[in-house]
C-alpha cells in the first residue's frame, strides 16, 4: 500500500507509522520527515535511500488531489497503468536536496561529501633520470579512518611513480584520493610536479640540451674539437671548423632529450661557447696578430 510506503522500517528508524500517514499531505510535516530521513543525514551503517524515496513518492501522490483520487479509486496499479494525471508537482526531493544541503552541509561533517583541494609536491629529478626514464618511490604519511568511522590513525604508504623518458619540467602526476581521510570527506588527490635538478653540464630548453664549452681565443679562431659527455654515458667528439664568435652555436641533431610522445626521436644538442680572452700579450704575440690581420 502506498500509505505504508512512507513508513520507515521500525527496527532501523523506529518511526511512528500513524504519525507519518496522518501528516503525509502536510507540507511542513513532509519537510520534517524528508529532512530527518534524507540520505545525506544517515549515520554510518544506516541507509535512508529507500525510506526517503517512499516518503517522497507518497507525498507526491497524497498532496495532489487528482493523483490521490486515482489512487483511492484504482490503487497503485491505477497510477502505474496510465490513468490520466495532469499535475505540476514533480520530483519533490529535488527541492529537499537543496534544503538539506543548505541546512546540514557544514554541520559536524554531515551533508554531501566534499573533496579537499589537491596536495601538490615538487619532485626534483636529474636530467639522467628524465633522459633514460626511471621509477621513483615516494613515501607519504596520511590519515586513515578506523573501522569505527569516527577515529583515525596515521599510516605511511609508498607511492610508485613511473617517469617516462623526456617528460617536460612541470609535468604533473596525480594519485587520486591519496590524501588524508576524514568523516564525510573525499580524500584529496596528491599531485607531484616534476622539476629539473641543476646539472653540472647541461640545461634543457624544450627537447634540446644546452652545453656550454669554454675555449681560448686561439681555438675560437683556428678551430677545435669539443668533447661532450652524454646523459647515457657516451662521449661525443664534436669538431668545430668555423670561427667561434660570441653568438656562435654548434647544433648536433638528435643528441638532445627524448620526445615525450615518441622517445625514439630526440631533440638537438646545442653547444654554446664561452670565449676566453688573454689578459695580456707579449710583444711577439702582438706582432704576430698584427701580421695576421693587417698584413
Amino acid at each position: 500500500m502506498l500509505y505504508d510506503q512512507v513508513t520507515p522500517r521500525p527496527n532501523v528508524w523506529k518511526a511512528n507509522i500513524s504519525a507519518i500517514q496522518e501528516c503525509a499531505t502536510k507540507t511542513g510535516c513532509y519537510r520534517r520527515l524528508a529532512l530527518h530521513y534524507h540520505p545525506c543525514c544517515a549515520q554510518p551503517g544506516e541507509d535512508f535511500n529507500e525510506c526517503f524515496s517512499a516518503i517522497s513518492e507518497a507525498y507526491d501522490v497524497l498532496s495532489d488531489l487528482k493523483k490521490k483520487a486515482i489512487y483511492d479509486r484504482f490503487g497503485e496499479e491505477g497510477l502505474k497503468g496510465g490513468a490520466p494525471i495532469n499535475s505540476e508537482w514533480t520530483k519533490p526531493y529535488e527541492e529537499m536536496d537543496s534544503q538539506v544541503e543548505h541546512n546540514f552541509g557544514g554541520l559536524n561533517g554531515r551533508g554531501r561529501p566534499h573533496q579537499d583541494p589537491p596536495i601538490e609536491r615538487e619532485m626534483s629529478l636529474t636530467l639522467e633520470e628524465i633522459y633514460n626514464g626511471c621509477t621513483k618511490k615516494m613515501k607519504i604519511s596520511r590519515r586513515i579512518m578506523n573501522e569505527d568511522g569516527h577515529t583515525s590513525s596515521i599510516k605511511d604508504k609508498i607511492l610508485s611513480l613511473t617517469v617516462f623518458p623526456g617528460w617536460y619540467e612541470g609535468t604533473r602526476i596525480t594519485f587520486p584520493k591519496e590524501g588524508d581521510q576524514g568523516p564525510n570527506t573525499i580524500p584529496a588527490d596528491i599531485v607531484f610536479i616534476l622539476r629539473d635538478h641543476p646539472h653540472k653540464h647541461f640545461k634543457r630548453e624544450g627537447t634540446d640540451l644546452i652545453f656550454t664549452s669554454s675555449v681560448p681565443l686561439g681555438q675560437a679562431l683556428l678551430g677545435c674539437i669539443v668533447d661532450v659527455p652524454t646523459l647515457d654515458g657516451r662521449l661525443l667528439h664534436v669538431p668545430i671548423t668555423e670561427i667561434i664568435h660570441p653568438n656562435y652555436e654548434k647544433v648536433v641533431p638528435g643528441e638532445g632529450m627524448p620526445l615525450p610522445d615518441n622517445p625514439e626521436k630526440k631533440g638537438d644538442l646545442r653547444i654554446r661557447f664561452n670565449i676566453q680572452f688573454p689578459k695580456k700579450l707579449s710583444g711577439d704575440q702582438k706582432l704576430s696578430i698584427e701580421r695576421a690581420f693587417f698584413g
